[in-house]
């Protein structure tokens, strides 16, 4: 089987044990007359993704000289030519980015968030990243913050 349906497989697997924890959720007795639950969206995405899956699953695989040129031809094979080092250091700038969001607040660490992941990505011009990263972060914290009324620590722990 392929690398690509090796992957649906899990995601498969992932969407439906997902769907099934979001349907057994023990919702509060004021939650069920609501129209929208906590559970509603955690469910749309479960079946959205077992739907995806079961799509790469099912389609036919590509022949080599066929549309999809490098997708087409996903296999462990050549594991070597992907990115794999580029995802990890995503992963761990996500990482990063939820143990450091209390103790240097939001403003702080979503900035270096979006600044670090964009420089891992490929960006090399500190002149677009920082005021897109600036934009970014204080329009997000502005709409949490202001507009939703939800409390968003935006500076670090010493300054507020």
């Amino acid at each position: 089987m392929a690398l690509d349906k090796w992957i649906a497989l899990v995601f498969l697997v992932f969407s439906l044990i997902y769907g099934y924890s979001a349907y057994t959720y023990q919702l509060l007795p004021f939650e069920r007359h609501m129209a929208f639950l906590p559970n509603t969206l955690p469910m749309v995405l479960s079946v959205l993704g077992v739907i995806l899956a079961l799509i790469i699953l099912i389609s036919p695989k590509l022949e080599n000289g066929s549309q999809g040129g490098k997708l087409g031809n996903m296999s462990l094979s050549n594991l070597h030519e992907y990115k794999i080092g580029q995802a990890l250091a995503l992963i761990a700038a996500m990482i990063f980015y939820a143990v450091a969001l209390r103790p240097i607040g939001f403003l702080t660490a979503t900035m270096l968030f979006l600044v670090g992941t964009s420089w891992i990505l490929g960006e090399r011009k500190l002149y677009i990243m920082l005021p897109v990263a600036l934009i970014g972060a204080g329009g997000i914290w502005y709409l949490v913050q202001q507009v939703l009324g939800i409390f968003l620590k935006p500076l670090p722990w010493f300054m507020s």
